[in-house]
């Protein structure tokens, strides 16, 4: 029958025992019985996508004309850079990918504070500093900048606009911190240069004591101090009316460079939480009622066996939890009809040897030999069809992370983990629980418990 079937058993519930745990608590804590201190802390609440909890859905498309091309470099260089604005901005479980050769696709699970989010990701981000000589402009000013070899003031003689010298830009800072001045009233920006950023503007100050040293962002003016001596040090403060909000999001978009192609909003869509909430209801009703629909048929067609095949399920249902809510998969609609359609291929493996058992017990073969003859037999087929749904996710995956289709991405994960546990069920939980059960009891009448 089965070699080790002690370890087996000792295996199986050590398995479950953990999986129930993780399944049941919110925070996974292990302490030490010496000082009561924490060896071991995990957050294991379940994530819910977009669709499960509501949030913001925005597409983002490159701001250039519709028959230039965009770099693909280019467009995974804005893809970090939104994802890493977001992350600091204190959003979790965000999900940023590409779509297609020029889009990128941005989900926001519950995420309430939906405008300084877009107002983050959507800004290029090109921070300068600008030499304006005399003049002082205001802030929100829109000034004309570029790099100029003499380092003054041009005017363009086509619209008497005047284009002021770019010093430096942004990708010399080396460290950017929020904090507050001297009377801890206002919220200002706190800067550290590079090496090389920090030559370039202590030249800069040292020769232009009394000018205005103007800083730009996207070319709207920031704020525009006066050198009052020379700052060689490398350190400097940006102030400019921040709010702290204001302030973390300028330090953010400061801290994560500027983007490479220009971003515009081309959709956005916010999800509620009570239709995300009433999606969940309706998913978790609709699996209850079909599990419980096939266990009725497992247990009316296969009796026994059938018995031990709803014990299995149930046991690979708490196992694939835990496994989603340690790992933090975010669980999403399309995820969970992969987790049920996973469920199915559980139940086929159980299918396939009870059948093969069946017809064992048909040939005359005793109770112990149809058992190991079903498995034995039925295994190819189960490895088939299971290679086949792995491969299948896999190219599912693949295509969902290409073209953005997150919701291809979320079935296909789920899918395959559910196909790699539920082989996991199928072959080494129902195969032990079987033989425990008929080892304690053992029928006579196969028609009665075996539906042969």
């Amino acid at each position: 029958m089965i070699r080790n079937l002690t370890n087996r058993i000792a295996i199986i519930a050590l398995i479950l025992a953990f999986a129930l745990w993780v399944d049941l608590s919110n925070d996974i804590e292990i302490l030490n019985p010496v000082n009561n201190q924490a060896l071991f802390s995990r957050n294991v609440e379940p994530r819910l996508g977009l669709d499960l909890q509501g949030g913001l859905q925005v597409l983002l498309e490159a701001d250039i004309p519709a028959n230039q091309q965009v770099d693909s470099q280019a467009m995974e260089i804005a893809r970090d850079i939104v994802q890493q604005r977001t992350d600091a901005l204190g959003v979790n479980e965000n999900v940023i990918q590409i779509a297609g050769d020029r889009r990128i696709v941005g989900e926001f699970p519950g995420l309430e504070d939906t405008e300084s989010v877009l107002a983050t990701i959507q800004q290029t981000g090109l921070l300068e500093f600008v030499d304006t000589g005399d003049y002082s402009p205001e802030e929100g000013t829109i000034l004309n900048t570029d790099y100029s070899p003499t380092g003054e003031p041009v005017e363009l003689p086509e619209s008497g606009e005047v284009l002021y010298h770019t010093i430096m830009t942004g990708s010399e800072l080396d460290a950017v911190t929020v904090g507050q001045d001297q009377l801890a009233t206002n919220y200002v920006i706190n800067f550290r240069l590079k090496s090389e950023g920090a030559r370039i503007f202590g030249d800069h100050t040292s020769a232009n004591v009394g000018k205005f040293l103007t800083i730009v962002l996207d070319k709207q003016v920031i704020s525009s101090p006066r050198i009052e001596s020379a700052i060689t040090g490398g350190e400097g403060t940006i102030t400019g009316g921040f709010t702290f909000e204001s302030a973390n999001a300028f330090a953010v978009q400061l801290r994560y460079g500027s983007l490479p192609v220009p971003l515009k909003i081309v959709e956005t869509r916010i999800i509620g939480p009570t239709l995300g909430a009433d999606s969940l209801n309706k998913s978790l009703r609709a699996g209850l009622i079909g599990m419980v629909i096939v266990a009725m048929f497992m247990i009316l067609y296969y009796r026994f066996p059938g018995i031990v095949a709803v014990l299995s399920i149930l046991i690979y249902a708490a196992v694939a939890f835990a496994v989603f809510k340690w790992f933090h998969f975010t669980l999403t609609l399309p995820g969970i009809a992969g987790f049920l359609l996973s469920t199915g291929a559980a139940l086929d493996a159980n299918i396939l040897i009870f059948e093969r058992m069946k017809e064992e017990l048909r040939n005359g073969r005793n109770l112990a030999q149809a058992v190991d003859q079903g498995w034995t037999r039925a295994w190819s087929s189960i490895r088939d069809s299971n290679l086949a749904a792995i491969i299948t996710s896999l190219i599912l995956f693949w295509f969902g992370s290409t073209f953005g289709a997150t919701i291809v991405k979320g079935f296909s994960l789920t899918l395959a983990l559910g196909v790699g546990i539920s082989l996991f069920t199928a072959i080494y939980v129902t195969r032990t629980l079987l033989v425990i059960f008929l080892q304690g009891f053992k029928p006579k009448n196969y028609d009665l418990w075996f539906g042969i």
